[in-house]
């Protein structure tokens, strides 16, 4: 029976009771001798069983740091077997993980070690894309108290502490930096009962059993990568595979032939970069099955090339947001291809979704554009510190507002058809405008800033900057953007940049970042990329 008003609640299913480290130790009894956890860039690889008492001597080294229950600890690493680790031994010693995004430099990181107040971090001194050593030296001042533990020279623990009783499931377990609609990143504060289930429910929609091998090109610092991931894994007993330290189009098709991998996760971008690599075609990827494309909207064609030639048959869409642990709605393998390539599929088990006006909260007609909610079990507890800011996301019905723009169908699928709030989403990584511009006010030469998303064929959007100079100052496009590097993550370093003498206006003096976007698109002939179909 098809549905009149844009509400629906998922099936209602149990949901797992355990905290992440309880499930751990399940699937570990279980699947002891079955493959865990595989690095193939490390040379490394673990069973359930070996993944589990490596993750008890962490957590009890973790203690023995002098950490206590509720503290914070960082990791700020590219994918490695290490970080796995970490995050679950965090959860057994009732630690909060906090992830630091790799791509963040000294402004970005000064902000998130004071904001979250951790007490230790984990890192590796350098990569080819950085030298963590030297930016976090630049981001800490002197004689703050915290641990900073390198990988590259970590020899094992020094001393070991007593591990805690058992773990609350609705305890916080970890800590991920979003902006929200505005200003400055705000820690998501996220429960054991929030991710460990939404990995699992996610692993459900892929029928993922401990027969099934996920490789994971997508960073672990994301929820995709460490619940989609890692929780699905764990939940499921599936093999995780990690193909190389950042993504490599290269290394994904290797680890999926060498590995047989049954699932294969990424953002649009990724799969485009497999796709069209020099050597697709002598990577044998018949055992695919399934997989996630998400993070960032999904192209039609990509889909059905995915489903196609890389024998993925079962791949789905998943749609959702950090606040909410992450994924709100998402297709199932066994949906029909129409819905996996033009929707984002439909409400999990467990969770409610509507869609209101934005002006009024009422629930709108299916059919009608609005504003998606949630409710659930997935809801974020809050954002660290940020009442004002939680009570804003979060309504007194316990209804996260996620402020993106979608409409329902009557077979209850959901389509995303806008964003209300201010936000750019480049290759899958979130952009909020507002935070480059408080950065870029910080120029000298910067009088005022207006950041906007335009359409990109390859990374779905990309930023650009309308920069005007104050009186008699003189700056040029590469001096701004060479300015920015090595302060702010390279994603948001402005793509383009226009330098104007005023910015187009209403009657009101509201700026209209719309028509800012309608003349870039003009001037750079970017047409064909803002008709390109998405579900």
């Amino acid at each position: 029976m098809p549905y009149m008003d844009s509400y629906v609640v998922g099936p209602i299913e149990p949901l797992l009771p355990f905290s992440l480290s309880e499930q751990l130790r399940r699937t570990a009894h279980a699947f002891a001798g079955k493959d865990a956890l595989i690095s193939r860039h490390q040379e490394c690889r673990f069973s359930w069983a070996q993944l589990d008492e490596v993750v008890e001597d962490w957590a009890r080294g973790l203690r023995g740091l002098g950490l206590a229950d509720g503290d914070r600890v960082g990791v700020w690493s590219t994918s490695c077997w290490q970080w796995v680790a970490l995050q679950l031994a965090c959860a057994r010693a009732r630690l909060v993980l906090v992830n630091v995004n790799p791509a963040y430099r000294s402004h970005e990181l000064r902000f998130v070690l004071r904001k979250s107040r951790m007490k230790a971090i984990f890192l590796w001194e350098r990569d080819a894309r950085a030298n963590y050593r030297q930016i976090l030296e630049e981001a800490e001042a002197p004689g703050e108290s915290l641990q900073v533990i390198y990988f590259d020279t970590f020899a094992g623990w020094k001393a070991f502490g007593e591990l805690p009783a058992a773990e609350d499931p609705h305890e916080v377990v970890n800590i991920q930096y979003t902006s929200g609609t505005t200003g400055l990143p705000k820690g998501v504060l996220l429960t054991h009962h929030n991710i460990l289930n939404n990995g699992y429910l996610v692993g459900r929609q892929m029928n993922l059993t401990a027969d099934d091998r996920i490789c994971l090109a997508v960073p672990l610092y994301h929820c995709f990568g460490c619940v989609l991931g890692v929780l699905a894994a764990v939940a499921h007993g599936s093999a995780l595979i990690l193909p190389s330290w950042t993504f490599d189009g290269g290394a994904v098709l290797e680890a999926i032939h060498a590995e047989r991998a049954t699932a294969l996760y990424g953002v649009p971008t990724m799969f485009i970069a497999e796709l069209e690599h020099a050597d697709f075609e002598q990577f044998d990827l018949s055992s695919l099955r399934t997989g996630i494309m998400s993070g960032a909207p999904c192209p039609i064609e990509v889909m059905k090339r995915v489903i196609g030639q890389m024998h993925a048959e079962d791949i789905t869409i998943a749609y959702g947001q950090t606040e909410a642990s992450p994924v709100i709605t998402m297709s199932s393998c066994t949906a029909p291809l129409e819905v996996r390539v033009s929707t984002v599929g439909a409400a999990l088990p467990n969770t409610e979704v509507k869609i209101v006006d934005p002006a009024t909260g009422e629930t709108v007609p299916v059919g009608v554009q609005g504003e998606l909610c949630t409710r659930g079990y997935l809801v974020m507890k809050g954002y660290d510190d940020e009442p004002e800011a939680t009570r804003k996301a979060v309504d007194a019905d316990g209804w996260l507002h996620t402020g993106d723009l979608a409409a329902m169908r009557e077979d209850g699928n959901f389509r995303i058809t806008g964003r209300a709030k201010d936000m750019i989403i480049r290759g899958g990584e979130n952009i909020y405008p507002r935070e480059i511009e408080e950065f870029l006010y910080t120029h000298p030469a910067i009088a005022d800033v207006q950041v906007i998303g335009l359409p990109d064929a390859r990374l779905g959007e990309s930023v650009a900057a309308w920069v005007r100079l104050k009186q008699g100052q003189v700056l040029t496009e590469e001096e701004l953007r060479s300015w920015c590097r090595g302060k702010v993550a390279h994603f948001k370093v402005p793509q383009h940049i226009r330098f104007v003498d005023q910015f187009p206006m209403t009657v009101t003096g509201k700026i209209q970042k719309y028509r800012m976007r309608q003349l870039e698109i003009e001037a750079l002939d970017l047409g064909k990329a803002a008709r390109i179909e998405t579900a």
